[in-house]
């Protein structure tokens, strides 16, 4: 028979309570229960009295071989210091396997998934934007230039009529 140590809900809507059992494998997660190990009151406003654990029992659960849920082992690990080998093992997986995916330069957990596609998306706005400001950079400056060259077109205009009135004017005088 295999022993799990699991949470059973209890309470009505919107009021959760959990008890936390030792139950055989097969049964539901509501069903027939061997021991009651404790509760959990997640609406205690008094952290210490939320959990309410029988450590001697848990401890001797474990050490027949019950298996601990995640949500269980995490609690006892926090609360009691009492480490289920199961629980143990799957942490030493995933220390091994995050490792594994630092030396790779990859992503592990998906929290840090969204940051690398954020920072592809920003490093694509970015260098968007670098491109839109040398575009307007150029624009800018071609627009300068043919101002530059309207102006110096416009005061060779009034150069060559100032020199054509000075001529007029010299002509005028001669005759």
């Amino acid at each position: 028979m295999a022993v799990k140590i699991r949470m059973t809900r209890m309470g009505r809507r919107h009021r959760p309570f959990f008890r936390i059992n030792a139950i055989e494998g097969r049964n539901p997660r509501d069903g027939r229960i061997l021991e009651k190990l404790g509760h959990y009151d997640p609406l205690e406003k008094d952290a210490d009295k939320q959990y309410v654990l029988n450590k001697e029992r848990i401890e001797f659960w474990i050490s027949q071989g019950a298996i601990a849920s995640d949500t269980c082992a995490e609690v006892f690990k926090k609360k009691l210091d009492v480490l289920s080998p199961q629980f143990e093992a799957k942490l030493q997986r995933r220390a091994r396997a995050k490792a594994i995916a630092r030396k790779l330069g990859k992503p592990f957990t998906e929290a840090e998934r969204i940051a690398a596609a954020k920072a592809v998306e920003d490093a694509a706005n970015a260098e968007a934007k670098a491109a839109e400001e040398a575009a307007a950079a150029a624009k800018a400056a071609e627009e300068k230039a043919a101002a530059d060259a309207k102006a110096a077109e416009e005061e060779a205009a009034a150069k060559a009529a100032e020199e054509a009135k000075a001529d007029d004017a010299g002509e005028e005088k001669t005759e």
